[in-house]
């Protein structure tokens, strides 16, 4: 059992598709992609057709959600969603309505996007200090809500982690693929940075002797990306893409 893991794709083609070469590279076949895709200031529509030329099995993330229920107050406070969606056009918007909350194989594998109650919540990540603490187990087993797989996955933060749980389950975040930092006031003002420029993903191989977890960091053209993300107006995502800071 050998897969890759990608989330928080963002809009970001050029980031996406130097994963999705390294994963060739790596010859790894099976992929799962934990949403927040296609909202973004550099080019949702090429990522979209990008990601339709290969297989994954895909959850919906919180900004997915956002882009196609996005009501009047949200387009009008955030010029970024009604750009997104202007350059998507119909098809992809649809296809983000098709996209489930989470997906389960068996007792062996679980996806999510925040956490398996709320797309919203980190559940490896506390922010109350106003930067991530991986949160006490206790906390953990709180937000994982009676899941009961041996693996977890799970994205939303943007930050890469393995944390092992005394139930012998292994929760890991892939990181993001295409926005390595970002500030937020949701609950609380707080920063998710990686320091690093690259994208990132994780490969993971289980065996009878356990799961081998490799934390990737993949370098691509991210000026070009924060280029596109000045000409759309976010220049808080170019500085994060160039240097992995909020």
């Amino acid at each position: 059992m050998r897969f890759a893991v990608l989330s928080d794709i963002h809009s970001n083609v050029y980031a996406l598709a130097a994963v999705l070469e390294d994963c060739r590279r790596r010859q790894v076949e099976t992929m799962f992609n934990l949403g927040d895709i296609l909202y973004g200031p550099i080019a949702p529509r090429a990522t979209y057709d990008l990601l339709q030329e290969h297989e994954f099995v895909t959850v919906s993330g919180n900004q997915d959600r956002q882009l196609h229920a996005a009501t009047e107050a949200e387009l009008a406070a955030n010029p970024t969603i009604p750009f997104a969606l202007e350059d998507l056009g119909a098809e992809p918007v649809d296809w983000l309505k098709t996209l489930p909350f989470d997906w389960r194989l068996d007792d062996e594998l679980y996806l999510c996007h925040g956490a398996p109650t709320d797309d919203q919540v980190y559940l490896l990540e506390d922010v109350s200090s106003g930067r991530p603490v991986i949160r006490p187990e206790l906390e953990i087993a709180e937000r994982l809500g009676g899941t009961t797989a041996n693996i977890v996955l799970c994205g939303h933060s943007h930050l890469p982690h393995a944390v092992g749980l005394a139930t012998g389950q292994l929760v890991v975040n892939p990181g993001s693929v295409g926005l390595p930092a970002y500030a937020d006031d949701d609950p609380c003002r707080h920063a998710m940075q990686t320091f690093s420029p690259h994208a990132s993903y994780v490969v993971i191989e289980k065996s009878a002797t356990g799961c081998c977890v490799q934390h990737l960091r993949v370098p691509y053209d991210h000026e070009r990306a924060a280029a596109e993300a000045e000409r759309y107006g976010r220049e808080d995502w170019a500085l994060s893409l160039r240097t992995g800071r909020a």
